[in-house]
Parts: structure tokens; C-alpha cells; sequence
């Protein structure tokens, strides 16, 4: 029976563009009679039949400068070089190609980016995290369209087990913990057992990695279909704590995040952070933000979790839409749509509509109309301003005209208030 062509298949899982790019490559590697290989996840989604829009290439050569050759001759396609760590991006419409120099690395202490120099195939599919992402299909050359497995990723690719090259791949890069339980979600694989031991030992070294690089593993988990089902691994293998010991997830804070997806599509990273706080007191929630080194806008989101929690019971009492826009206007949205999530009842009824109304309506006069009428300018005007959105939000107003009246009401009985004799002492 033939080998399949693993070369066509690639291709015809690429768009156009993609397509293009990778035989632009190919052909200059060919004219420098240098190796090049597809790796790591691209060759695992080939094998599994999965879409693959990302590509990783290895070269036994100068990957920037094999990729800076490629650019000028094709439209839309932008090269950016990272010459310390010897790679390349080129980024095209709807796609993204990495090119690598091949490479071997080492770790000095647990949680330190490697030191790299450059290394023959073997060495760099050595550094994988995983066997099924340690295969290679090469490219160019004589064996090109063939698989190079050396360390039998493809047995486990068709096992679905997922299995370190080495005992100390989880003190090397923790990160891989995180990444490992996203694969097994995605991919329906599990933890080889010998590797779910070692990772259980070594779970501890999640605290020597850096918070940037903890924060973003941590959104690509909350970028997934389902997080919630990653969360609940992580919590299983004492992940999530080790992230932060105050982050814990049960059931019912999952049942959240689906309902999260229900009512809104593709919800941002900001909310789900915020969701995943939902439960931490403020000092928590300040603390996890620090450790993950968040953006201000995700520390905000994640610290206004607490805040956003505590004012449950005063948005479950029987309340004024105006009284639900002054309580929860401060917080940002992010933390209102995790409290819509998170909560129940009245609650979670009055931060929807808060979100998908309330925060939005304004009234029909604006500042120029009521100075027209006759508000002064300054910290009044805001007032009024204020009030008629009150009035609006409650029903008190539904018109134009509504509005000019009680403006003016407002404006007599502060003119009466002024004119009013002061009492005597």
C-alpha cells in the first residue's frame, strides 16, 4: 500500500495564501540545499485530520534569513525576525508560519527559559513537550514527504496519550502542565500514567515560572471552547493553586462559565478572569492579579469581581432600575458580565439588564438643550443631567417633552430654594 502524501495533505489543509507562502519557502530551502521540516502541532492536526492554520518549520540552517528571502515576492505577507532566538514569523491573511532554526536547549534551574544553540532535527524534537508534537515531516530534500518519529509520537498520537520525552520535562517548563491539559480537552487525549506521575510530583514548579508567561498559558485555557472542563483538570492536579493558592473551581463555578457562553458569544479573557476571581476576597483577587502579571484592564476586571459579588443582596431587593445604574456603573463591564453569570435570580436579572440596556440609555436633552433652557453650566448641570436619566430609567419620563418639564421643575424649585429668606440666627 503507498505511503499517504503527507506533503499534499498539508497543503490541501492550507488556505490559498497559506499555500503559496510554505511552496515559496520550500522552494528557497531547495535552491540552499537545506533541510526543512514541519513540526510540532501542525504535523499532530495533519496526522489527526484537524484544520491547521498555523505552521511551525524547522531549519537545519539560518531561519531568519531563509524567511526575510521569501517576502518580497508574494503580496500581503509580513516577515518579522527575532535573530536571539533565531526565528522568524511571516504573517499573511487569515494565517501565521513560524520558522525556526533547528536547535538544542538546556535549563539552568527550574522555570528559566533555556539557554539554545543550534542543533541537529533530533535535538530539537528532543526539547518538545510532548511525543505527539515530536514528530517532524520533511519538506525538502530526498526523504521529503516523510514522517521523522524518533521518539514514537505517532503510536501515542493513535493511543491519544500524551507522554514527556523526559522525568524532568515538568521541572524544566511547567508550563507544560497547562498546556497538557488544554491538549486533553481538545484533543479528547489523556496523560500517559508515568507522565501523570511525574507532573503530579512537579506540579510544585509552576511557582518558578514568571507571571507573563503564566498569565498567557493561563488565556490561551480560557480561549478554549469549554475552559471550564480544563479549569476542573487543573483544579484536579493541584494546577490551579499552584498558580495561585487562592483559585480553586468547583462544579457550580463551571456550570458559570457555560452559562457565560450562553449569553454571549466568544466572551472576552478580561470576563472570564473575572469569573474565575468571582469567589476570592479583594486582597485575594489583588494578589492573583499581581502574580499573573495582568494588564490594568484584567487587573481591574479581576479585583472588581469581589466588589461586583458583595453587592448581591442589595440587587436582589425589590430596586429601581436608576438604583441598579448607580450600583454597578463604577464596576467595569467585565465584572458585571461574570455577576450575571455567576448569580441567580433578581440578581443575575438586573445585571443583564443593566448590561444590555440600562447602561446605555441617556436621555433626550443633552447639555447644550437644558442650558438652553435655562441650567448654568457647572456641577448643576450635571445634576440635572443625572436626574433625567434617573427619571428615564424608572418610567417617570418618556418623551422629549417629559423631560423639558421636569427640567424645569427641577430649575423652579432650585431658583425657589435661592430665593428663599435665609433663616435668622
Amino acid at each position: 500500500m503507498p505511503e499517504p502524501n503527507f506533503i499534499d495533505n498539508l497543503n490541501a489543509a492550507l488556505p490559498a495564501a497559506a499555500r503559496q507562502a510554505l511552496g515559496a519557502l520550500t522552494h528557497a530551502a531547495s535552491a540552499r540545499s537545506l533541510p526543512l521540516y514541519a513540526v510540532g502541532g501542525s504535523v499532530r492536526d495533519l496526522l489527526l485530520q484537524r484544520p491547521t492554520l498555523d505552521l511551525d518549520l524547522t531549519l537545519e540552517g539560518d531561519a531568519p534569513a531563509l524567511a526575510r528571502a521569501v517576502p518580497g515576492a508574494l503580496a500581503d505577507l509580513r516577515c518579522t525576525v527575532h535573530r536571539a532566538f533565531r526565528t522568524a514569523t511571516l504573517k499573511g491573511p487569515g494565517f501565521r508560519i513560524d520558522v525556526a532554526s533547528a536547535r538544542a536547549e538546556t535549563y539552568e534551574r527550574p522555570g528559566a527559559l533555556p539557554s539554545v544553540r543550534p542543533g541537529p532535527l533530533r535535538d530539537d524534537l528532543r526539547r518538545r513537550d510532548f511525543t505527539v508534537n515530536a514528530i517532524a515531516l520533511a519538506l525538502t530534500g530526498d526523504s521529503a514527504g516523510s514522517l521523522i518519529d524518533p521518539f514514537h509520537g505517532e503510536t501515542d498520537l493513535e493511543a491519544g496519550l500524551l507522554r514527556v520525552l523526559h522525568a524532568a520535562s515538568f521541572r524544566d517548563d511547567a508550563t507544560r502542565i497547562l498546556r497538557g491539559a488544554r491538549y486533553e480537552a481538545r484533543l479528547g487525549f489523556r496523560f500517559e500514567p508515568q507522565t501523570l506521575r511525574w507532573l503530579r510530583r512537579d506540579v510544585r514548579y509552576l511557582e518558578t515560572i514568571s507571571g507573563q508567561r503564566l498569565r498567557d498559558e493561563l488565556l490561551r485555557v480560557l480561549r478554549e471552547p469549554r475552559p471550564e472542563s480544563i479549569l476542573l483538570r487543573l483544579g484536579e492536579l493541584g494546577a490551579l493553586a499552584a498558580l495561585h493558592p487562592s483559585l480553586s473551581i468547583d462544579e457550580r463555578r463551571a456550570a458559570a462559565f457555560a452559562r457565560l457562553r450562553d449569553l454571549r458569544d466568544d466572551p472576552p479573557a478580561t470576563i472570564c478572569l473575572a469569573l474565575l476571581a468571582w469567589d476570592l476576597t479583594p486582597s485575594q483577587a489583588a494578589a492573583f492579579a499581581g502574580r499573573l502579571s495582568l494588564t490594568r484592564r484584567e487587573a481591574e476586571a479581576v479585583r472588581a469581581a469581589p466588589e461586583a459579588k458583595a453587592l448581591l443582596p442589595a440587587l436582589s431587593a425589590d430596586i429601581p432600575p436608576s438604583r441598579v445604574v448607580e450600583l454597578l456603573s463604577p464596576l467595569p463591564a467585565a465584572a458585571v458580565w461574570a455577576m450575571a453569570a455567576a448569580a441567580e435570580g433578581p440578581a443575575a436579572d438586573q445585571a443583564l439588564h443593566y448590561l444590555r440596556r440600562w447602561r446605555h440609555l441617556k436621555p433626550a436633552l443633552d447639555g447644550h438643550a437644558l442650558i438652553a433652557l435655562g441650567v448654568p453650566p457647572g456641577p448643576r448641570l450635571g445634576e440635572v443631567l443625572r436626574r433625567l436619566k434617573a427619571a428615564k430609567l424608572d418610567g417617570e419620563v418618556r418623551t422629549r417633552r417629559d423631560e423639558e418639564r421636569l427640567a424645569r421643575a427641577i430649575l423652579s424649585r432650585t431658583e425657589a430654594v435661592k430665593a428663599a429668606p435665609s433663616r435668622s440666627s
